[in-house]
């Protein structure tokens, strides 16, 4: 027998190897991510357990140097590498926004932030960060309308009113951008485009990490809570781990600790949350596989097809439901129909006299 050729031999590789399919391939040879790099090191943050890499399945994300054990620091961003409200009002924006009537919200402030930078192109000094971000996203707002009618029905209704959102949030920031002109040789109107601020807004949304700031005077009331994390927003999604993920005051950095340990050159995850399929689409555009947060959603002519046509209480019935906001997020889970479902259910089934 050949030597190295038998079971013995290739269950060693396999233990040794892993399994080839799912390693990640190494990117940070690549001139962006070499660019990336130092520029974080200018501002403080050099990474000794992390590498950018390509995963089947996943796509770019971050591959574990050396093994990681569970509680242990898997990386801490100095605040001066995080993009927030404060940075833009530190920046050439800052006076516009605090005279602006009325106060513009803090996400307006990230996306023009962002908009502006972009268009700076190699002047601006976060150019290393804006060369990774992604050029496009796959949210069913950014899906042409023949694509985003191929959804299931509360999906795409969700998907509708996100398009809606976002473009009377372009609407109604218009007179804002048409301020800043003094700021730019060119029409605001050719930097501050429908499709440059969807950009925008798709990148605050799907990759800003949790950080509340101090209210301020120069911004509305919606919460100000999002910071944009270079390097760090490269880890991606997994429901089967557990991480602390929070800004800590006394270092003055961004940090994530891993809940499960992870293997020397596996691809290190984080989780954004319990989300199911739906909520993932929409807020992030993807979908996780084996996702045990996963549902369908019950709309409402199937929550009356099969019950009896001859309840003349069930215009009541749905009304009251309509009412207490239980006519929507019906789902049925891998553990069976949610709490709300059977709520909904249990009032469509009584008789009159229970009802």
């Amino acid at each position: 027998m050949k030597k190295g050729g038998g079971r013995t031999s290739r269950i060693r590789r396999r233990k040794r190897f892993g399994n080839a399919e799912s390693r990640g391939v190494n990117e940070s040879y690549k001139p962006e991510f070499i660019e990336l790099k130092k520029w974080l090191k200018d501002r403080n943050f050099e990474d000794t357990n992390l590498i950018p890499a390509r995963f089947p399945g996943t796509g770019r994300g971050l591959m574990s140097k050396t093994s990681l054990q569970e509680g242990q620091l898997v990386i801490a961003l100095p605040e001066s590498c995080l993009l927030t409200t404060d940075t833009v009002l530190r920046s050439y924006l800052g006076p516009y926004i605090a005279k602006w009537q009325p106060p513009p919200s803090p996400l307006l402030a990230l996306c023009t932030f962002l908009v502006s930078e972009k268009h700076a192109g190699d002047q601006s000094p976060w150019k290393p960060y804006l060369e990774v971000l992604p050029k496009t996203y796959t949210c069913p707002v950014c899906l042409e309308p023949e694509v985003v009618n191929l959804l299931p029905g509360p999906l795409k209704s969700k998907a509708r009113e996100q398009r809606t959102r976002v473009w009377e949030f372009f609407s109604s920031s218009r007179d804002f951008f048409s301020s800043l002109q003094p700021l730019f040789p060119e029409a605001v109107e050719s930097i501050f485009s429908y499709s440059a601020l969807l950009w925008a807004w798709c990148t605050v949304n799907t990759r800003a990490v949790y950080m509340k700031q101090r209210p301020r005077q120069c911004f509305s009331t919606e919460p100000d809570t999002c910071a944009l994390a270079p390097y760090l927003d490269l880890l991606n999604h997994s429901p089967a781990v557990q991480v602390k993920a929070a800004f800590n005051e006394e270092s003055r950095c961004y940090e994530i600790r891993t809940g499960t340990s992870c293997r020397k050159h596996e691809e290190v995850f984080i989780c954004y949350g319990p989300h199911g399929s739906h909520r993932l689409l929409l807020e992030y555009g993807f979908v996780s596989p084996r996702n045990p947060h996963a549902c369908v959603y019950v709309p409402k002519d199937i929550l009356v097809k099969y019950l009896p046509s001859t309840d003349k209480q069930m215009n009541k019935k749905i009304s009251i439901l309509k009412d207490h906001d239980f006519i929507e997020n019906l789902t049925f889970g891998w553990d069976g129909p949610s709490w709300r479902l059977l709520t909904a259910l249990k009032l469509l089934c009584l008789g009159a006299e229970d009802l």
